[in-house]
C-alpha cells in the first residue's frame, strides 16, 4: 500500500492569487493538502490579479471557489468553509482581514482550531507595515541586494528570480504552517502566524547579518569568499559566450582546478588579497580557449566545483534532471498541453501521469458550500446575488 501524502487529509483555504502566499499554497497542495483558491466572482475579479494559465503550476491538485468577501453573505459563507478548515491563508494588507470581518478573532469563533497565516511584505505592525512593496523591495530591505555583486553603473543588480516571494515568503509561510500542525497536534489549539516576507529575507541573510552583530563587519560585495572576494569563487567566460560557475572554495578543490586548468603557479595563492586580479586573469584566459561544455565535461566529474551556467531553456532540456524526474506533463481544456516543473522538494507527492492545470472559469464553489452544509436554495440564492460563482 503506498503511503498517503504528508498532509494528506488537511484543508487549506488560500485567499491571494499571486505572490508568497501563493507560493505557499503550492508547497503545500505538492504535499498533498486539499488546497481551495478564493477568489472573487468574475463581475469583480479586476480587484484580484489572474495569474497565466501555467503560473504556480496551473494551480495542479486544486480548487476554486469564488466568493465576494465584501458582501455580507459572502462572507458568512467563507465562515462556513472555515469551519471544517485546518488553514487560511491571507495576503491582504495589514489590517484588511480584520475590518472585512475576517481576521483571527473572526475565524476561530467558528472554528478553534484554525491556522490562519498572514503573509505581508513587513509584517503587520511596525513603521513599514502599511509600504505596498514587491520581491525586490523586500531583498533591498533585507540587505540581499547590497551584498550582491555590483552592476557595471555600480548600482546593486537585479536578481533573476523571485528569491523573497518564493524562499523568503512562500517557503517561510509552509514551514510555519507546518509547524503550527504539528503543534496543534499536541495542544488542540490553532494560531496566528504572521509571515513577513522581510525577516524571511533576513533568516535568508543570516551569515552576513550574524557577521555583522557579532563583529562589527559591514559585509558587502567583495567582502569574503562568497561575495566576490576571491577568484576560485567566480564566473568566467568561455569561447563561445557561455559562462561557468566555479565555487572550488575547499584547497583541493582548487588545486584540482589550477591544475585541470593550466593554472599551476598560482597554487600557494587562493586566498591571497593582493593576487586575486592575476588570478582571475589568469583563469579567464584559460577558460576562453575551449568551450562551456567542453570545460564542463573534462572538470564537473572531476571535483573542482565547476558547473555551466545555464539558460532556462538549458535547464528544462538538462538530462539530470529530467532523469531525476523534476518536469511533469500537464493538460488544460483551453490550451494545448504543456510542460510544468513537477513537485521537486523532498516527499512531495509525485504525479502518476499527466496532471490537470485548473481553469480561471472554472469553480468547485457549489460542491464545496455543499460541503459546509449549505442548501441547495442557500447556494442558488448566493449565484442569483451575484455573491458566488
Amino acid at each position: 500500500m503506498s503511503t498517503p501524502p504528508a498532509l494528506d487529509g488537511v484543508i487549506v483555504l488560500d485567499l491571494a492569487s499571486v505572490g508568497p502566499a501563493a507560493r505557499c499554497s503550492r508547497i503545500l497542495a505538492d504535499y498533498g493538502a486539499r488546497v481551495v483558491k478564493v477568489g472573487p466572482p468574475p463581475r469583480k475579479s479586476g480587484v484580484q490579479v489572474e495569474p497565466h494559465y501555467h503560473a504556480y503550476s496551473g494551480s495542479r491538485w486544486m480548487q476554486r471557489a469564488r466568493i465576494d468577501l465584501k458582501a455580507p453573505a459572502g462572507k458568512a459563507a467563507l465562515l462556513r468553509l472555515v469551519e471544517k478548515a485546518d488553514v487560511v491563508i491571507e495576503s491582504l494588507r495589514p489590517g484588511t482581514a480584520k475590518r472585512l470581518g475576517l481576521g483571527y478573532d473572526d475565524l476561530r469563533a467558528v472554528n478553534a482550531g484554525i491556522i490562519c497565516c498572514s503573509t505581508s511584505g513587513y509584517g503587520q505592525d511596525g513603521p513599514m507595515s502599511s509600504w505596498a512593496g514587491h520581491d525586490i523591495n523586500y531583498l533591498a530591505v533585507g540587505g540581499f541586494l547590497h551584498t550582491s555583486n555590483r552592476r557595471a553603473d555600480g548600482g546593486p543588480p537585479l536578481p533573476g528570480a523571485t528569491v523573497a516571494d518564493s524562499a523568503a515568503g512562500g517557503m517561510h509561510a509552509a514551514l510555519a504552517i507546518m509547524a503550527a500542525l504539528l503543534r496543534r497536534a499536541k495542544t488542540g489549539e490553532g494560531e496566528y502566524l504572521d509571515v513577513s516576507v522581510t525577516e524571511g529575507v533576513l533568516s535568508l541573510m543570516a551569515l552576513n547579518v550574524d557577521q555583522h552583530l557579532a563583529t562589527g563587519a559591514d559585509p558587502g560585495p567583495g567582502h569574503d569568499i562568497l561575495t566576490g572576494r576571491y577568484a576560485c569563487y567566480d564566473t568566467y567566460e568561455a569561447s563561445d559566450g557561455k559562462w561557468l560557475a566555479v565555487g572550488a572554495i575547499e584547497p583541493h578543490f582548487y588545486a584540482n582546478l589550477c591544475k585541470a586548468i593550466g593554472c599551476e603557479d598560482w597554487l600557494a595563492q587562493q586566498l591571497d588579497d593582493e593576487a586575486q586580479d592575476d588570478i582571475r586573469a589568469a583563469f579567464r584566459a584559460a577558460f576562453s580557449k575551449r568551450t562551456r561544455d567542453e570545460w564542463v565535461a573534462d572538470l564537473a566529474p572531476n571535483d573542482t566545483c565547476v558547473a555551466p551556467v545555464y539558460t532556462i531553456a538549458e535547464v528544462a532540456a538538462d538530462p539530470h534532471l529530467q532523469g531525476r524526474g523534476a518536469f511533469c506533463e500537464a493538460t488544460h481544456p483551453e490550451n494545448p498541453n504543456f510542460r510544468q516543473l513537477a513537485p521537486v522538494l523532498a516527499g512531495m507527492k509525485q504525479p502518476d501521469g499527466p496532471v490537470d492545470a485548473l481553469v480561471a472559469t472554472e469553480t468547485d464553489t457549489e460542491e464545496l458550500l455543499r460541503e459546509a452544509g449549505l442548501s441547495a436554495q442557500e447556494i442558488e440564492k448566493l449565484r442569483a446575488d451575484g455573491v458566488v460563482a
